[in-house]
């Protein structure tokens, strides 16, 4: 969904502290380009291949950037699609602007960007002095990494899951994060391995950074989530890669990179290789006329906001970990002009689904303004809602919906 958009535009270092004025030579900083580069060859046995360019940026021209990439890399009916999907999961307002509020969050945020296609990085003219070095070192190892890796090819193949496509963008900011995290470390004369109190720290300047800035603080939660997820729960993760594997580990989240949220969460699960469940999503009566415009998963992540927003985050985090995996698709009828949710998701034993069994029926009254329950039993309820008729059920440990269709939905 949202970090469909996000992940082919740049590879971005946050805004982190209060916006200062810039020194008299802003680019005074690129001097330090070879060594920085020669330090993280030497951490992550990633090879220097070829200089970095490097140039200062205005604002101005961070935004038409922006929108200039968005309009190569998404086409008009994707951005479309995906805000559907937002809007129907409720995890944006209906009049949200997608498109918009991508280019407008993402030139408030960058302190720093590396264009994958022109191999070059820029530092934003309005980062603080304090910041910049940061800043470079976090860009420099998305260059590193691309020299190697080919990074814009990387996050083209995953691009086939929604979740599978954040477990990428955690494995490339979580690793640039992590590195500039060592980087400070090594500065102060320690490491990450000896300090660790000093990651946490610096995951807290991150969440903490990003929200100092009005467009952030006015987003919606699920776009604050997963805008930040990368850097924070990506660097945990990285971190916690390093530590079982050493150098090597830097190479391997590329080769064999995490296949969901989940795994990005709980390393564990990425180290013994546990996939996510895909279930089978129900069926729609009366589905002649209709086309499948979107399909896609839904994470950990994606339940912990759902949850979160519609419960508390106490709710969300108790339950969201039990969560083995979701699906989702949207069918559009032009004639009458309708969009059907279909969503599934699957739980790691039957108490945790009967819970989000009970937690999705509030979310679905927090979601929607009318709200009407028709029918129910022990496992099913269904009725309609602002955008047509529902029915949710529960088997076993799966959850199954239909949300927005144009005739009213038994129970069987």
């Amino acid at each position: 969904m949202f970090r469909r958009l996000i992940a082919p535009l740049l590879a971005l270092a946050f805004a982190c502290g209060v916006i200062a004025q810039a020194p008299p030579d802003p680019n005074e900083v690129f001097n330090e380009i070879d060594s920085l580069l020669k330090e993280l060859e030497d951490i992550t046995g990633f090879q220097v291949h070829h200089h970095v360019p490097a140039q200062i940026i205005s604002r101005g021209k961070v935004k038409n950037f922006l929108e200039k990439r968005m309009k190569e890399s998404v086409s008009p009916e994707e951005v479309r699609v995906e805000s559907l999907t937002l809007k129907k999961f409720g995890l944006v307002p209906q009049d949200f602007d997608l498109a918009q509020n991508t280019v407008d969050l993402l030139t408030e945020q960058a302190a720093a960007f590396y264009d994958f296609h022109r191999k070059k990085l820029y530092i934003t003219d309005w980062t603080p002095s304090a910041n910049r070095e940061p800043a470079l070192v976090h860009e420099l190892a998305h260059a590193l990494a691309d020299q190697n890796v080919h990074l814009e090819k990387f996050i083209r193949e995953g691009r086939k899951s929604d979740d599978g496509s954040l477990a990428r963008l955690a494995v490339m900011e979580g690793q640039a994060s992590w590195l500039m995290a060592e980087y400070l470390a090594r500065k102060s004369g320690q490491r990450l391995s000896s300090s660790p109190g000093m990651l946490d720290m610096m995951a807290r300047s991150i969440e903490s950074g990003a929200g100092q800035f009005p467009v952030f603080e006015a987003e919606p939660l699920y776009i604050q989530r997963t805008l930040v997820f990368p850097y924070t729960k990506g660097m945990l993760f990285q971190n916690a890669v390093y530590e079982k594997m050493g150098q090597r580990g830097f190479s391997e989240v590329f080769r064999r990179p995490p296949v969901s949220s989940a795994q990005v969460l709980h390393p564990d699960r990425y180290f013994v290789g546990v996939e996510p469940a895909r279930p089978g999503l129900p069926e729609l009566d009366g589905s002649h006329g209709y086309k499948r415009i979107a399909e896609g998963t839904f994470g950990e992540l994606d339940h912990a906001v759902l949850l979160e927003q519609s419960s508390g985050p106490d709710q969300s985090s108790e339950l969201a970990p039990h969560c083995r995996g979701g699906a989702y698709a949207l069918l559009e009828h032009h004639s009458p002009e309708r969009v059907v949710l279909l969503y599934a998701s699957e739980w790691d034993d039957a108490a945790s689904a009967l819970r989000y069994y009970a937690l999705y029926r509030h979310a679905l009254q927090v979601k929607w303004k009318h709200f009407r329950v028709d029918a129910e039993d022990q496992s099913s309820f269904a009725g309609e809602g602002d955008d047509g008729y529902f029915a949710v059920r529960l088997t076993g440990t799966r959850l199954t919906s239909t949300e927005g269709a144009e005739n009213p939905i038994g129970l069987r």
